[in-house]
């Protein structure tokens, strides 16, 4: 006499749950040897559970289960040797393409990292020796948004000429330049050619502080001010540096010239 195992006993032979053996019986994939036709109760035996055990292993393949299904009708080796030699090239396909995603994540990890160890804990204002730099200003740009810093160089890349593109590479550094009032995202060059809207940052001390979004006016403002007052400097630009906070927020550093 067969030995009948209830649904919930089945479940908890193959480590599943009796919601999924139902499906299992609802698409046809696995049905239950005996079932009450008065109170629905399905009832399992050894034989089902080697069927289910079969199905839970194929899923560890990452098979879908309509996939499943089509393997377990099949009757003969060739087809199943064929059928998993396909589902071998799908699984190294994945790999490949999370090992990509792992490389991005590491070089993105490693970004970060590096944005952190630059990063100064700044308390109120420092003054800070920068050689020069040339930077490349936007014609549209003005402030700094979650869509325009989503892949900010392109934009700049975009702006030089095709028979220039060779000529020009950017740091991975955001900032706004601001002269006479009119403030224009810029990228900062590591090559450059002759090109409208470049400026060149002298070398010599800046006045920084860093700030967020909500005090940065007023940080700006106080740092003039300061230039003017205690380094008799009356600043004909400003600088201020986007410094990433985190995946999708950023800080400031305001960075005012007193001089060489």
């Amino acid at each position: 006499m067969k030995k009948y195992l209830s649904i919930g006993e089945a479940a908890k032979a193959v480590h599943t749950t009796s919601e999924t053996l139902r499906h299992y019986d609802r698409i046809g994939l696995v049905k239950p040897s005996q079932k009450d036709e008065c109170t629905n109760y399905r009832y399992y035996t050894e034989h089902d559970i080697v069927w289910l055990n079969t199905v839970r292993a194929l899923q560890l393949m990452d098979l879908p289960l309509q996939e499943i299904k089509k393997v377990l009708d099949y009757d003969n080796l060739e087809d199943t040797i064929a059928f998993l030699a396909q589902a071998e090239k799908k699984a190294d396909e994945k790999i490949a393409a999370l090992q990509y995603s792992k490389s991005k994540i590491q070089l993105a990890k490693a970004d970060y990292e590096k944005k952190l160890q630059e990063r100064e804990n700044l308390n109120g204002n420092v003054i800070k020796d920068y050689p020069e730099r040339v930077i490349l200003l936007s014609d549209t740009l003005e402030m700094p948004t979650l869509n325009n810093l989503w892949n900010y160089l392109n934009h700049f890349y975009g702006k030089v000429t095709p028979a220039l593109k060779e000529q020009f590479t950017f740091e991975d550094l955001a900032g706004i330049y601001t002269e006479n009032k009119v403030s224009r995202l810029f990228a900062t060059c590591i090559r450059y050619g002759e090109i409208d809207g470049l400026r060149v940052l002298p070398k010599g001390k800046y006045l920084c502080a860093s700030c967020t979004e909500e005090s940065r006016e007023q940080t700006l403002s106080e740092a003039i001010e300061i230039a003017r007052m205690k380094y008799s400097v009356e600043p004909i630009f400003t600088v201020q540096l986007i410094m990433v906070s985190s995946i999708l927020r950023w800080n400031y550093e305001v960075q005012v010239y007193i001089g060489s």
